[in-house]
């Protein structure tokens, strides 16, 4: 990022609503010269008001003029400090959305002394200013991001403070831990042991299962913001891209009779009673001397490892019972994972004249028996699918969904091992109080007690502009 958030004291502008034309538009002002800017370029409509006297959070019906041309009709919410989203003081100007309008406000503003905002830079001063943590500010980007019920509730949570009290718990823990260690270094020369050992391991070990927890909690967090990744696999031509196209209720795969069209995966998301489901559309499996094929379904059994559920297509009307059998056997080698759940999906039902003679072998595989060309039973899988994710389960529990904080926590719990290994073995106290500082560190980097302008800049350099 360009500014140095940790010494900036411009006020800043930007737009923050979506780019384009709309009904309504706000540009946001943040900073302590944000409502003497306005002020240069909005008139209210009560002659007497003026907009610094303006009581906090209240709006004002007025106009936006240049030199003596009015620009717009708007109304200016005036948000004193710290009673705001920053901490400083922040004006609202909603207008009409019109891009012309928009610029012209902008251009007004940045001609009275504003300058505009880098990406993420009202919420890294919300930041600064102490009105959250870092990982509460993250969660406002993930919010914001979110497209399901459940990435919806995770950053909800995160953004009131839910994980941010988990670490804050952990690090107290280690902060005791740690002044009964530099106690001891105090007084080393006299060989005393403030610290009970035995009630030290199991600090320890309470500390080393909390932090386990969390960890265990990111693969249901990571699938619960991103979405259930589902692999859509089986032979050429049983109906996988029309099945895609089903499912998603639009034409979002090429559907052909010849063998061999879908030659690389093709992804899309969808949104089922809240929860987001990834599919995944793969080449057919065959054998085949065409070079670029064989690239597409090397890449099906990649995406089938990466899935957490597999649909297993077949054609109904043509495939054997032991060719479904050796077929699911052969996906289950090939899978890293023995345990991964395959859905056998038996498709083209509307073109069988007769039940088939592997009907009974079918139902004890829990077969789902559908037309994705006619979009027959299609509700049958996305039923299957909503019972195996077990979202509404978690309730207070807290769950782990960034990269980031599952990286610190996995280098915390490294130094907590450290720790114990070194009293196992009766290393220097010293040494070990070296260990618990690292640990404080990287829990530290979670909610921003630890951080660097290199840290923050990566973090609020991925938020959009105007937030």
């Amino acid at each position: 990022m360009n500014i140095d958030f940790l010494s900036s004291v411009d006020t800043i502008c930007a737009l923050s609503t979506p780019a384009g034309s709309g009904a309504i538009a706000l540009i946001r002002l943040s900073g302590s010269q944000a409502v003497d800017f306005t002020s240069t370029i909005f008139k209210p409509k009560r002659t007497a008001t003026l907009l610094e006297e303006i009581e906090s959070h209240k709006a004002t019906f007025g106009g936006i003029e240049h030199n003596g041309n009015l620009i717009d009709e708007v109304l200016v919410t005036v948000f004193r400090n710290p009673h705001s989203y920053t901490g400083e003081d922040v004006v609202e100007i909603s207008c009409h959305g019109s891009v012309f309008i928009q610029q012209k406000i902008l251009e007004l503003l940045l001609s009275a002394g504003a300058r505009l905002a880098e990406p993420g830079e009202f919420t890294m001063r919300a930041f600064m200013n102490g009105r959250f943590d870092l990982s509460q500010a993250e969660a406002v980007a993930d919010l914001i991001a979110s497209n399901s019920e459940a990435s919806h509730r995770l950053a909800i949570s995160q953004m009131r403070g839910g994980f941010s009290i988990k670490i804050g718990d952990l690090r107290a823990k280690l902060v005791d831990f740690a002044s009964l260690i530099e106690l001891e270094l105090d007084f080393a020369e006299e060989d005393v042991e403030f610290a009970d050992r035995t009630a030290l391991f199991k600090l320890l070990e309470t500390i080393k299962t909390e932090i386990e927890s969390l960890k265990s909690s990111f693969s249901l967090g990571n699938v619960m913001k991103h979405g259930i990744p589902v692999a859509i696999a089986g032979k050429t031509n049983v109906g996988k891209s029309t099945l895609l196209n089903a499912l998603l209720n639009e034409e979002r795969a090429i559907v052909s009779e010849i063998p061999g069209t879908t030659r690389d995966a093709i992804e899309d998301t969808i949104s089922i009673q809240g929860v987001t489901f990834r599919f995944i559309d793969t080449a057919g499996l065959r054998h085949t001397e065409d070079t670029i094929e064989n690239i597409g379904i090397e890449r099906t059994y990649e995406k089938m490892n990466q899935a957490s559920v597999v649909l297993y297509v077949f054609d109904i009307t043509t495939a054997s019972e032991q060719e479904i059998d050796d077929a699911i056997a052969e996906i289950r080698v090939l899978l890293e994972d023995s345990e991964k759940q395959i859905i056998p999906i038996a498709n083209k039902t509307d073109m069988l004249m007769e039940s088939p003679h592997s009907f009974k072998k079918l139902v004890e595989l829990d077969t789902l028996f559908i037309s994705a060309k006619r979009n027959e039973n299609i509700n049958l899988i996305t039923d299957r699918l909503l019972s195996s994710a077990h979202y509404g389960e978690t309730g207070d529990q807290t769950i782990v969904y960034s990269l980031r904080h599952f990286d610190a926590l996995t280098r915390a719990g490294q130094s907590i091992e450290s720790i114990e290994k070194g009293f196992a073995e009766n290393v220097p106290s010293d040494l070990i109080a070296i260990d618990i500082r690292q640990a404080l560190h990287h829990l530290g980097t979670i909610t921003g007690e630890v951080t660097s302008e290199e840290l923050l800049g990566n973090i609020f350099g991925k938020f959009c502009i105007g937030k």
